[in-house]
């Protein structure tokens, strides 16, 4: 299985890394692995209420990017083709899923299931490019899959009641993902529709909650309410750079970088949030670390491999 710099030029030269790639999905992964820093700032919102006001103000940082890339044309070619529309009313429904479950998940201090939850996700990737896009994996890789199923056989004698978090996460991402890199729509009109499609009921659980004591009461503490429109770019801006390097990586190879959020948010665990690490934990993650060992020195092989032919 080789990714886009195995892609060869002529007989002899390698065709070099998508950099621009490559520098996207380093820039989402940087920003998910920190954003429990700023989830935890909004713990007092309800995650279901919070989704919401992502969502609502993600929306006008699209529209402001996408009329300063005039990509309004491409809008209107995505809106009209009802296949694309379609597939992206698939797409945001898992990505506003995966962000419900990743909030509520940190608002209730279950850190490491949601590090594991994101250690899963670049394997399922392998198997879902295996399946769905006819991508080959080698012994190694395979072997890495198996490995990482024995860490979540250690879960489910160890840490059962917060495994639905873990492969929830990794789920929901990975078929995004998946759905993202198959639909022919480009990452920041595609991230456009979803979220214009997620809006009508988005406004609807905010004014749901609106009406409850436990809402946020938006609008009525200036320092809160600065920091749910900072959602709208702290939302959008990791999500348009997952969607660019995802049409622009090998899909199964994402996981090279993606290793970098959930080892920050494993690390933002063990200090900032001082949740307990279960010994049942403690084996599931030794187990994810020596398959995503396998896996990356694997890849890492393949990519030599042309260069010595």
């Amino acid at each position: 299985m080789s990714g886009p710099s195995a892609q060869t030029m002529g007989a002899t030269q390698i065709q070099p890394p998508d950099r621009s790639g490559i520098a996207a999905a380093l820039g989402a992964y940087l920003l998910w692995g920190f954003l429990p820093l700023y989830l935890v700032l909004l713990r007092e919102i309800p995650a279901f209420e919070f989704v919401g006001w992502r969502i609502i103000w993600t929306v006008p940082i699209c529209f402001i990017l996408i009329g300063l890339r005039n990509q309004w044309s491409e809008i209107k070619a995505a809106v009209s083709a009802t296949k694309t529309l379609g597939w992206l009313a698939v797409s945001a429904a898992l990505i506003g899923a995966n962000w419900l479950i990743y909030i509520w998940a940190i608002h209730e201090n279950y850190v490491y299931a949601a590090s594991m939850g994101y250690y899963l996700n670049p394997l399922l990737n392998v198997l879902l490019g295996t399946v769905f896009l006819q991508e080959k994996l080698s012994r190694k890789q395979w072997l890495a899959v198996a490995i990482a199923s024995a860490s979540i056989a250690s879960l489910l004698f160890g840490a059962f009641s917060t495994l639905w978090i873990s492969l929830s996460l990794a789920g929901t991402f990975g078929f995004y993902g998946l759905v993202r890199k198959q639909t022919p729509v480009g990452a920041l009109p595609g991230l456009t529709i979803e979220s214009v499609l997620l809006l009508l009921p988005s406004f609807a659980i905010v004014w749901w909650y609106a009406q409850t004591p436990a809402g946020s009461s938006f609008g009525s503490q200036l320092d809160t309410s600065l920091l749910i429109v900072l959602g709208g770019v702290v939302t959008a801006v990791p999500l348009l750079l997952f969607a660019i390097a995802a049409r622009k990586l090998a899909y199964s190879t994402l996981g090279f970088i993606q290793f970098l959020a959930p080892t920050i948010v494993f690390i933002l665990g063990l200090t900032v949030f001082g949740e307990e690490l279960q010994l049942a934990e403690l084996g599931a993650f030794i187990l994810i670390w020596i398959a995503i060992g396998i896996f990356v020195s694997d890849l890492f092989t393949k990519r030599r491999e042309p260069l010595q032919s």
